[in-house]
């Protein structure tokens, strides 16, 4: 219990000050990548898999694991490029997205740095594998290409979006909107989406940004423009991932509650990291709900809840 205690300590300085932690990798040849050490449980050498009949052609197999079947996801492949070969030389990186575990298969895990978030940036536009990522930063003088896992995931195994008819005919969320609006911030379009075809059955007006900063942005220059006590009078209720480049969910709804202005809005964080971290954070930055992706159903019931206390 002491270790756990520690850890979370450890982890939740980082909350609030933009930062994070980039486990780097490469897959095929020397460009580097990164994800999150939030989303990493831990990085292995492969271990032998199994081939699945009528899998997805991105899966290469399945790894038995401490006690547990985990699919191992080619991420070259996923984005495009060539299969990874040599397999037994190469890592796995087990990684919790979405409330499920997976294994991503890389051909070589460097080592962990610490990051601002602002200096992660939105990636550049184009075609091919820039539509797999989500933001770029720049670590000794190269470039680092963090993926769109959400994307790449959806595409495996497409996530249901689909509120059930009991949620979405309980109450009256138009009444207790009124010509309010829900705002969404995420750096996945995918998951973006995801989260616009799930509330757009219960009537709700929504506005969309990438990212935590244009988030910011957005929401100051609406309770200067259009509000005359706080921005509660135009927007309902903020459903924010927490991973996104320039600004980070928690960033952000730190910004928010320090605002006057800004303060009374209720703030979901809505994001695919999960753990034992997660209370402590949202305590720390004054977050009113924390929900793992994906579940539209819960999504839709958190916003009713907290669009109705109002």
């Amino acid at each position: 219990m002491a270790g756990i205690l520690d850890s979370v300590n450890q982890r939740t300085q980082l909350v609030g000050q933009n930062r994070l932690e980039l486990l780097l990798f490469k897959l095929r040849g020397r460009q580097r990548f990164g994800i999150n050490v939030f989303k990493v449980r831990e990085v292995l050498q492969c271990p032998p898999l199994t081939s699945m009949p009528k899998s997805n052609p991105y899966i290469r197999g399945v790894a038995h694991i401490r006690g547990q079947t985990i699919s191992v996801i080619d991420l070259s492949m996923a984005v495009g490029g060539r299969p990874i070969e040599n397999i037994t030389d190469s890592f796995i990186i087990i990684a919790e997205y979405n409330r499920t575990v997976q294994g991503f298969l890389v051909g070589g895990v460097e080592r962990i740095v610490n990051m601002n978030w602002e200096k992660i940036m939105p990636p550049p536009s184009g075609a091919g594998r820039y539509s797999y990522l989500t933001a770029v930063t720049e670590i000794e003088n190269e470039l680092v290409e963090i993926l769109d896992v959400e994307k790449i995931l959806n595409e495996i195994c497409p996530v249901n979006t689909e509120v059930s008819a009991e949620v979405a005919e309980s109450g009256d969320m138009q009444k207790d909107l009124g010509e309010r609006i829900i705002f969404i911030a995420d750096d996945s379009a995918v998951a973006r989406n995801q989260v616009k075809r799930a509330l757009e059955p219960l009537g709700v007006q929504i506005e969309l940004a990438k990212n935590g900063k244009e988030a910011l942005i957005r929401l100051k220059e609406i309770a200067k423009l259009d509000c005359k006590n706080d921005i509660t009078e135009r927007v309902a209720l903020l459903i924010s991932d927490v991973e996104m480049p320039e600004m980070d969910g928690y960033t952000l709804t730190a910004e928010i509650k320090a605002d006057p202005k800004l303060a009374p809005l209720h703030v979901i964080l809505h994001t695919s990291l999960s753990g034992v971290f997660n209370q402590a954070m949202i305590e720390k930055v004054g977050a009113d709900d924390f929900i793992a992706k994906f579940n539209p159903d819960e999504l839709a019931t958190a916003v009713k809840k907290w669009v109705h206390c109002d």
